[in-house]
Order: C-alpha cells, then structure tokens, then sequence
C-alpha cells in the first residue's frame, strides 16, 4: 500500500489531496495544526475506514516537527507532499513591507518544507517510491515576475531553488523531487473566482508525481505538466 503524508491537509489543496488518494485505496497521513478544529478532514478520515491518520503539525515550529519525527520513527513514506503555505502579509509592495510578516513567509513557505523533508528524510528512504513533492507558486518564478507580492513571490522563489538542491543532493538515495505550481485554484488563498478547482489540481498534480523520474526530478512544473521558467 502506497503511503503518503500531506502538510496543510486540513483544507483547500491539501484536503483534496487527502481526499484522492484515500479514495484510490492509499494511506494517508494528513497534517495540519489543529485536527481538533479540521472538521472536514475529520469527516474524511472517518469515512475511510482508517486509511487516513490525522496528525498534529504546525510547520512554523521546530519543535512540532520533531514530535512529528519521532511519531513516525519507522513509518516508511512513499511520497510527501509539502503543501502548507501561507499568502504572507498584507503590506508587501516596492512602497512598503511588513519586514516580520515577510520573515513570517519566510519561515513557512520555505524553511518549514526543507525542515519537514529533512525530518522525514529517513522515512523517504525506507519507502518504495521515495517521491517529495513541494508545492510552489509560479509568482516565484524570477523569469515571469512582473513586481509586487514581494514577501510571497521571494518565499516561493526560494523554496524552488532550495528544492531543486534537495533534488541534486539526494538524488545518490533515489529521492525524487518535484517542484510544482498548482495554478489559480479555487482555495481561501486563490478565491472563488479562480478558473481552476481544487479536483482538476490535484489530479494533475498527481499524475505529475506519478510520473517523475530521475530524468525529470527537480523539474518546475505546473499541475498540467509545462515546464516554467525559473
């Protein structure tokens, strides 16, 4: 049985996720910070029959990753999914930025999935796909930015440089990495206006870490599989 861990699972993309691949028989351990607030996740878990494992993980705290580690001491994972993330702050033009909130970014968007993935970097090893999947934002891409949300786009800029490292550095375990951009999608952060659902993402996203390979592993893709530019 395949077993994947999802961060921020208690919603948007992270739920659907969670939702996918519980429904094609997977185990599932899902994250977020408070599972006693995750209603939705809760209900899910509950409906299928115990493929997924509701665990408590604030990735901004260094001590809630390593209650995380030593829960999992021995649990093999096939893929991990670093989703968590946050928009940053409000205040992040060229005229005025919230120096604490970009920090704040900083803090979960890329130093949270380095330090997860270095976590569980045992737990990739013992499984059998050994895939690490981080979700990124095309808005980091350097080639494409065309100004503002500064905090947000250099978070995201960063969590692919360091990612695609991850993908040379551990390529000798067989670790693959993938690096993907989601699209617009119908999430709190994404807004109801945006054209893509949470559904169409996720499969996509799916069938791209279902079909990485060494050939392709530190690759920045979208959910529909184009190359973006770095």
């Amino acid at each position: 049985m395949t077993t994947v861990l999802v961060t921020g699972a208690n919603r948007g993309i992270g739920l659907e996720f969670v939702r996918q691949y519980a429904g094609e028989g997977a185990e599932v351990l899902a994250c977020c910070r408070d599972p006693a607030g995750a209603g939705e996740l809760a209900a899910l878990a509950a409906a299928r029959g115990g493929r997924v494992r509701v665990l408590a993980l604030d990735v901004a705290d260094a001590g809630s990753i390593a209650a995380l580690k030593a829960a999992l001491d021995g649990q093999a994972i096939d893929i991990l999914v670093n989703n968590a993330g946050i928009s940053g702050p409000r205040r992040q033009s060229a005229d005025e930025i919230d120096g604490e909130g970009w920090l704040e970014t900083f803090r979960v968007n890329t130093l949270a999935p380095v330090l997860v993935a270095q976590a569980l970097h045992a737990n990739l090893k013992a499984g059998t796909e050994k895939k690490l999947a981080a979700i990124t934002s095309q808005l980091g891409s350097i080639a494409g930015n065309s100004g503002g949300r500064y905090a947000y786009r250099s978070s995201k800029a960063a969590l692919n440089d360091v990612m695609r490292g991850l993908s040379r550095d551990w390529a000798g375990e067989g670790i693959l990495v993938g690096i993907y951009h989601p699209g617009w999608v119908q999430t709190d952060m994404g807004g109801a206006g945006a054209p893509v659902t949470p559904a169409q993402s996720v499969r996509g996203l799916r069938q791209r870490i279902a079909e990485l390979t060494p050939a392709i592993s530190g690759a920045f893709r979208d959910y529909a599989g184009a190359p973006l530019p770095w």
